[in-house]
């Protein structure tokens, strides 16, 4: 019938086929042509888990999956164990498309880093990212929640991350002045889960002046210094961008200018969005690069937390791996989530 109807009408195959279809009568009720949905039964639970864990995008989501499900049942119910095989099953593209309807636009962003110029000499650039594989060298940066002008007083955020575990750090900062920031830095060096051994920054004023510098220098055994090459922030890498998944994630690009928030957010960093973080978020790794033609290709491993990085590396003391793994076991995610949420309120207020 399709070759008369070409024959005498003189049409190609293809565009027949389109125009007889679109005569056809359309399916009542909402009715989704195809094959039923097969991971319709776990869209809820994804759904659920991927809201708590701070909107991952599928790559992500998948391994993340397998250190939260644990404790889904502690609050929403046992799942069934065919829920169970197609979580087990489920790709990383598939839980992209489940997701899509969900997904929300990201606003612009503005600049606050101002030139230090008094220890530009003495503190050496680095021109490139840190291949350093030991826990302990930390890439630092700051973040303004200035909202729409950078004018006044407001709070910082400051972010420090580790390049090998990519275990990351967030403090705040009334202004950015030298002194809060050398507290907050100390603050951070405590409750690493390794010793601190290098530290790079940018060229902004709040790193380069003497208190810090006199900190991390004055020592028994000096911590290595570097900065970044102005204008190139591909050479902080690593913590430019957990700038996103940190500080603007969990407080937006609102302007935050009371001074009593200040100890709010260092609560809501240390106890609730920090471990949140480290335990439960898998971030990967960039392993390889090459060019084809005009265009970059790039090979990532398969993301994992900076918890699972610390432990499987065998870079730690028997006593911190102990302390770290006590730590995690301690913890509930979805708790986690539920705290972030509390701690937020007033802050935001």
């Amino acid at each position: 019938m399709l070759d008369e109807f070409c024959e005498h009408h003189g049409y190609d195959r293809k565009h027949a086929i389109k125009l007889l279809g679109d005569q056809l009568p359309k399916p009542k009720g909402g009715v989704r042509p195809g094959a039923e949905p097969v991971y319709e039964p776990v869209r809820e639970v994804v759904e659920r888990i991927w809201k708590a864990s701070e909107q991952l995008c599928g790559k992500r989501l998948e391994p993340a999956l397998a250190l939260w499900l644990p404790h889904y049942g502690k609050h929403y119910g046992s799942l069934l164990p065919a829920q169970k095989k197609l979580l087990g099953k489920v790709s990383a593209a598939t839980l992209d498309r489940l997701l899509a309807p969900l997904k929300a636009e990201v606003p612009r962003r503005l600049c606050g880093t101002r030139p230090g110029t008094l220890l530009r000499t003495q503190i050496p650039i680095q021109g490139e990212v840190w291949d350093e594989q030991r826990p302990g060298f930390l890439e630092a940066d700051s973040v303004a929640h200035c909202g729409s002008s950078l004018a006044g007083d407001f709070i910082w955020s400051l972010t420090y991350t580790c390049l090998g575990s990519g275990w990351t750090e967030g403090r705040a900062v009334w202004n950015k002045g030298a002194q809060g920031v050398l507290e907050q830095t100390r603050d951070v060096e405590k409750n690493l889960p390794f010793p601190l051994l290098g530290m790079d920054f940018d060229n902004g004023s709040e790193w380069l002046n003497w208190h810090l510098v006199r900190y991390l220098q004055e020592r028994v055994v000096p911590v290595k210094l570097t900065r970044s090459r102005p204008y190139h922030k591909d050479d902080n890498a690593h913590v430019e961008q957990k700038n996103w998944m940190w500080p603007r994630q969990v407080l937006g690009y609102a302007r935050l200018e009371s001074p009593a928030a200040v100890p709010l957010i260092n609560q809501l960093y240390k106890e609730t969005w920090g471990p949140l973080q480290n335990f439960f978020l898998p971030s990967a790794k960039l392993v390889a690069k090459h060019r084809e033609g005009s265009r970059w290709v790039r090979r990532h491993d398969r993301p994992q937390t900076a918890y699972q990085w610390l432990v499987s590396s065998g870079q730690l003391g028997r006593k911190q791996a102990q302390r770290l793994r006590d730590w995690y076991y301690a913890v509930d995610p979805f708790e986690l989530a539920r705290q972030t949420d509390k701690q937020l309120r007033p802050i935001l207020k």
